[in-house]
């Protein structure tokens, strides 16, 4: 049976920070704009406070939930148990990306370890905070994450990742702006 809460108490937070994956779902305005599903792994997830989590966002080959928050800051975060007692919690809010050049990113990015390839911190304010039972979701063995994402990046380097980013970042698939500083190096 499902349940409601007014916000993150211990025992939601500790169930959080156990999952090793999270997914993430955005969606533009518009009712002909793609709906964005994330799958998200390492040690990127923090809760800051009963009303707010943030995820490190990696620089990836598309940007949508960073421009879908950009133009209606809807978000859903949702985690699983593969193992253990069945249970799905979803957080439904207005999310924000924090960039590098925002006030915000120091005191946020403090929270969390290296992180190469890091593009964002995605900050959710919680509006709805909820379970279920997740008796039809599988269990699964978590054998660890996988490197290739900081691995690629680290590869990359500095320069390299930037100018990606300028090319991949700059835009959702639905031409929403995503990054706000690509476009504009130099000025």
């Amino acid at each position: 049976m499902g349940k409601t809460y007014p916000a993150i108490d211990q025992a939601l937070e500790r169930f959080i920070t156990a999952q090793q994956m999270f997914f993430v779902a955005t969606a533009p305005t518009g009712p002909d704009g793609h709906v964005n599903l994330s799958p998200k792994g390492l040690d990127t997830l923090r809760v800051i406070d009963p009303h707010t989590v943030a995820y490190l966002d990696y620089v990836g080959s598309g940007a949508e939930t960073i421009a879908h928050l950009r133009e209606n800051g809807r978000i859903v975060l949702m985690w699983c148990a593969f193992d253990g007692p069945p249970k799905i919690v979803r957080v439904h809010g207005r999310g924000t990306a924090v960039e590098p050049q925002d006030e915000e990113f120091a005191s946020l990015r403090a929270r969390f370890g290296d992180a190469p390839g890091l593009r964002a911190i995605i900050k959710v304010h919680v509006e709805r905070l909820s379970d279920s039972c997740g008796f039809g979701v599988p269990r699964l063995a978590f054998e660890g994450h996988r490197s290739q994402l900081t691995d690629w990046a680290t590869r990359k380097g500095a320069d390299a990742l930037v100018e990606y980013q300028e090319t991949k970042n700059h835009a959702s698939i639905d031409g929403l702006p995503a990054l706000r500083w690509t476009g504009r190096r130099g000025e």
